[in-house]
C-alpha cells in the first residue's frame, strides 16, 4: 500500500503541537469587545477575574499567533495524543464517491470526545491560581466528563449542571461524571436562584445550554475557593482546541495530502474551530483556498438562521455581552439528541469568521443526520456521537456532490467523540422513533426581540 493509500496516519508523540494556534493574530477583523452585563461597557480582566484565572483571560485577550502549550499539560495530553487520522475508503466505496476522505478521530481520548483537549489546560491554570472547585454545564455530558477527569487528575472538586433533557437521555454519561468525583446536578434545579426562576415559569423545562451556564456561573461567583469553566464558545477554549487541526496538517502532509474542505460539527464551536482554525490560517496567510463548513443542526441553526448581534451567553445574563451569532438567550431549543449542539449563540471568533464569509454553515435534521451515521458505522466500524455525526452527514453530502460533479476533492472532517453513551438516540432512530423538529420560528422571534440593547 503506498503512503497516498495509507488508511491510518499516526503522529509520532514527539511530532504533537508544542504550542496552540491563536486566530485572532491574522483574523481581518477581530470580534467587537465583550461588554459588562451590567454596566454594558467593555469588558477588562477585572470583569472575568471572579470566575476565571488570569492566566485564561490573557488567553481570552491575546492576539499572539502561538501561545505554549505548558509541560504538564503536554504530559497528560501524551496519554492519548497525538490522536490517529483515518482515511475513510470503506465510506468511500459504498458512497461510490471519487471523492478521498478522511477524519480526524477524537474520541481515542479518555473522556472519548475532543474535550479534554481543553478541559486538562483548564484545571490547570485553575490549580496554579489556587482554586479548588470548578462549577460547570453540560449539554451531552462530553464536556462535564472531561472536566470530571481533568479534576481528578488535579485534585480539584467539581460540580456540573448537566441540561435535564441529556440527565434523562444519557444516564450513563452522568455515571461516568460520578465515577471521577462529580457532583452532577439536572438543570434547571433548585440550588440556583437562576434555576428555582426558570422551574417557577416551566416546571417541566426540558433545560439548555443557556440555563445550565447560568446555574454554574451563578455557583461560581458565590464562592471564593470556585471558578466557572466553560467547554466551548470562549476565546482560550478554542485555542485549547487547537491542537487538532494542527496534527491532522501534519497527518496529511504525511501522504502528500491537503484538504479541499474542512468540516466539522458546530454548536458553540470548539471543535469547529480546532479542527478548522489551523487551516483557515493557510487561506489567510498562504492564499490557500480551502473550504472550511460547521454543520449544525437545524432544530438549533445559530449560524444559518440565527442573527449577529451583541447577546448574552447566558439565560439568566450574567455572562458577558458577546457579540456573535444568535437565536436569542431565551430560546430554547427541542429535545433533540444532540445535546452538545443545543447553543443558542456561537463563538464570536466563528461568528465572526462566518460574518465575514470566511467559512460556510449548513444545517440539517436528526433522521438524515443518523441515517448518515449508522452508514459510517456500518463502513468504518465507529459508533459516533450524535454531534459528531453532523459532521459525517456534511461530509456524505459533500462526497455525493463530488460524485455528480465527477471531482475528486479531498475531504477531512473531524469525528468529534464516539457515540458509546448515545445508544438511546440510536434505538429511537432504529425504532422509526426519531423526530426531525424544527426550530419554532415563533420562539426564535419572541427570543430575538429580548436582545439587549447597545
Amino acid at each position: 500500500m503506498s503512503k497516498k493509500e495509507a488508511v491510518k496516519i499516526l503522529l509520532d508523540e514527539r511530532e504533537m503541537p508544542r504550542q496552540w494556534y491563536n486566530i485572532q493574530a491574522d483574523m481581518p477583523n477581530l470580534p467587537k469587545p465583550p461588554l459588562n452585563p451590567a454596566t454594558k461597557q467593555p469588558a477588562g480582566p477585572e470583569d472575568l477575574s471572579a470566575i476565571f484565572p488570569m492566566e485564561l483571560i490573557k488567553q481570552e485577550v491575546t492576539t499572539d499567533r502561538w501561545v505554549d502549550i505548558p509541560e504538564e499539560v503536554a504530559d497528560i495530553y501524551r496519554t492519548w495524543r497525538p490522536a490517529p487520522l483515518y482515511r475513510a475508503v470503506r465510506l468511500e466505496k459504498e458512497l461510490d464517491t471519487p471523492a478521498k476522505i478522511y477524519y480526524k478521530y477524537e474520541g481515542v481520548s479518555p473522556s472519548g470526545s475532543h474535550k479534554l483537549n481543553t478541559s486538562i489546560p483548564q484545571a490547570y491554570y485553575n490549580k496554579q491560581a489556587g482554586i479548588k472547585r470548578l462549577a460547570t454545564e453540560t449539554g451531552a455530558g462530553q464536556w462535564g466528563t472531561a472536566l470530571s477527569q481533568a479534576c481528578a487528575f488535579f485534585g480539584l472538586e467539581c460540580t456540573v449542571y448537566m441540561v435535564k433533557i441529556s440527565f434523562s437521555q444519557k444516564p450513563y454519561r452522568r455515571s461516568f461524571m460520578e465515577v471521577f468525583g462529580a457532583n452532577v446536578i439536572a438543570s434547571p434545579s433548585q440550588y440556583t436562584e437562576s434555576g428555582r426562576s426558570i422551574l417557577a415559569k416551566d416546571p417541566e423545562s426540558l433545560g439548555s445550554l443557556g440555563i445550565a451556564i447560568s446555574e454554574a456561573v451563578e455557583d461560581a461567583a458565590q464562592r471564593d475557593d470556585t471558578n466557572y469553566a466553560l467547554g466551548s464558545v470562549l476565546n482560550h477554549v478554542v485555542l485549547h482546541q487547537t491542537v487538532i487541526g494542527l496534527e491532522a496538517r501534519q497527518q496529511l502532509a504525511k501522504v502528500d495530502e491537503y484538504p479541499d474542505i474542512v468540516i466539522g460539527c458546530c454548536g458553540g464551536g470548539s471543535n469547529f474551530a480546532g479542527l478548522g482554525f489551523p487551516f483557515i490560517k493557510d487561506n489567510l496567510t498562504e492564499n490557500k483556498k480551502v473550504r472550511v463548513i460547521a454543520i449544525e443542526p437545524s432544530a438549533c441553526p445559530t449560524l444559518t438562521k440565527g442573527t449577529f448581534a451583541y447577546d448574552f451567553g447566558d439565560t439568566a445574563q450574567l455572562t458577558p455581552i458577546t457579540m456573535m451569532y444568535t437565536l436569542g438567550h431565551d430560546f430554547v431549543p427541542p429535545g433533540i439528541h444532540a445535546g452538545g449542539l443545543r447553543y443558542h449563540g456561537a463563538s464570536s471568533l466563528v461568528s465572526q469568521l462566518y460574518q465575514d464569509k470566511l467559512i460556510e454553515a449548513q444545517a440539517f435534521g436528526q433522521n438524515e443526520v443518523f441515517a448518515s451515521a449508522i452508514r459510517f458505522a456500518r463502513s468504518e466500524g465507529i459508533v459516533p456521537a450524535p454531534e459528531s455525526s453532523h459532521a459525517i452527514h456534511g461530509a456524505v453530502v459533500e462526497a455525493l456532490r463530488c460524485k455528480e460533479a465527477g471531482e475528486a476533492k479531498t475531504i477531512l472532517f473531524g469525528l468529534s467523540g464516539h457515540g458509546h453513551f448515545d445508544l438511546t438516540a440510536y434505538d429511537a432512530y432504529l425504532g422509526n422513533k426519531l423526530e426531525d423538529a424544527d426550530y419554532a420560528e415563533e420562539s426564535v422571534k419572541q427570543s430575538l426581540a429580548c436582545l439587549p440593547k447597545i
